[in-house]
């Protein structure tokens, strides 16, 4: 990704008219043409700020992962105890999905750009890992037992939810509940 320096405004417009066009139409579907034309710049512009689509796509998900990380942190800051914290990602997510229908952006992104090298495909996947971590992080300081498996099964569980988040049914309650009972499960027991 490019070197960060402060965003000017008409960088923010291009990166929120990329974000509502990517996350609506899809990352490869939509061209630079209407990125400047949806934001009010040209594309000499965009070029300008971004270098490469590749590198505004990154710019676009960075934001994205930035304010989910904030969301999430709240959450978890939020919780009365350890136990609770284990399963406030998916309290964030309920909020994050207030204005998020079509699934997860990262997902989509990485089904749109296989390939390990591009700079959005490595955000979109430390994304992930950074959630996988934070579940054992949290489950570690509430110390449940088998913390890094207890994490992959709640990532399975928070992606889930948000992979079938486009259907009408609510799998993010199901998952929810299955989250806590497995955290319920691997806590050490109240004294």
């Amino acid at each position: 990704m490019r070197e960060a320096h402060p965003m000017t405004p008409a960088g923010r417009r291009i990166v929120a008219a990329a974000e509502e066009l990517f996350y609506n139409r899809g990352i490869t579907t939509v061209g630079v043409d209407l990125i400047a034309e949806h934001s009010g710049v040209t594309k000499r512009t965009l070029y300008n700020q971004f270098g490469s689509k590749d590198h505004l796509v990154a710019t676009y998900l960075a934001e994205r992962d930035r304010r989910w990380r904030s969301l999430v942190r709240a959450a978890v800051d939020a919780c009365d105890g350890p136990a609770e914290a284990v399963t406030a990602p998916f309290d964030a997510l309920r909020t994050w999905s207030g204005t998020n229908t079509r699934g997860c952006a990262f997902i989509n992104a990485l089904a749109e750009l296989p390939d390990p090298s591009h700079p959005a495909y490595r955000i979109a996947a430390n994304q992930k890992l950074w959630l996988r971590n934070l579940f054992e992080e949290l489950a570690t300081a509430a110390g449940c037992s088998g913390p890094a498996a207890l994490a992959a099964q709640l990532l399975v569980l928070h992606e889930g939810a948000l992979a079938t988040q486009p259907l009408p049914v609510d799998t993010l309650s199901e998952s929810t509940d299955l989250a806590r009972s497995l955290v319920r499960a691997s806590a050490p027991p109240r004294r």
